[in-house]
């Protein structure tokens, strides 16, 4: 069997792979943008089995099959919710939920052996999956959190939210008034709970509210440097492959 994966997160991939080779999965390449799965589907045979993430660093991966003719067939690995995960199964896309389940990824692999020796070359219909992505409708998000305090819950609402971040693999929110507290979650969860037009994803490391950023700079290599309202602890920097897409979520 002939396995890529395509997951703009490597560490991400790196324990997809591991997990794989657990089952006796053997991965052929790892790749981690729209880009570079263009040109490696354009130059090599394609694979039997692909384990595609929805959202790289340079687009949506659905660009990928708009170039390129693909008839493998396909995992997603996805942190989208329900509103995804309908029409995944109006199309009869096997799908995995971030963060992959062990079990799950072994009953997906079995799924595809199985029906592997009477496949036929697949052909699949992205566009109802890719307009809930793009254009999410009636989608509920996350209006507050609670946070364990000692033996206590406190309730901070979203707006006095100032940023979310990744630090010592722990996961935070900072509010305006300059607190930070632990969460229970991944940014990689928080992705699809934040409101889009208020939290943008910056980087690996952190989500910022838009009404907490008080200026931006120019940084180096082609980033942007930004300045919020109280949070000043380490350096929060636009990912130079983020530039363009924060520019326009800005207007």
């Amino acid at each position: 069997m002939n396995v890529i994966i395509i997951e703009d997160e490597k560490p991400s991939a790196r324990r997809l792979q591991r997990m794989l080779s657990n089952l006796d999965v053997e991965t052929q390449t790892m790749l981690h943008s729209v880009e570079e799965s263009i040109a490696w589907f354009q130059n090599n045979e394609h694979p039997d089995l692909i384990f595609l993430d929805i959202q790289l660093s340079d687009g949506l991966s659905f660009e990928i099959f708009e170039a390129i003719e693909i008839k493998s067939a396909i995992i997603f690995t996805t942190a989208y919710d329900e509103y995804a995960l309908q029409a995944f199964k109006l199309n009869s896309i096997d799908y995995l939920l971030k963060p992959i389940d062990e079990d799950e990824l072994d009953k997906a692999v079995q799924k595809f052996k199985e029906r592997l020796p009477q496949s036929k070359p697949v052909t699949l219909d992205f566009n109802d999956i890719k307009k809930l992505l793009v254009n999410p409708i009636d989608r509920e998000y996350k209006k507050r959190f609670s946070i364990k305090v000692g033996q206590h819950l406190k309730l901070i609402n979203i707006e006095d939210i100032e940023c979310f971040y990744s630090e010592n693999k722990g996961t935070y929110l900072h509010t305006i008034d300059g607190r930070n507290y632990l969460l229970d979650t991944t940014l990689e969860l928080l992705e699809n709970e934040l409101e889009p037009h208020t939290f943008f994803r910056i980087n690996r490391k952190f989500f910022v509210n838009i009404n907490a950023i008080k200026d931006m700079v120019s940084y180096t290599n082609s980033r942007l440097q930004i300045k919020l309202n109280s949070y000043n602890e380490q350096d929060v920097i636009v990912a130079r492959e983020r530039v363009k897409d924060f520019k326009t979520w800005l207007e």
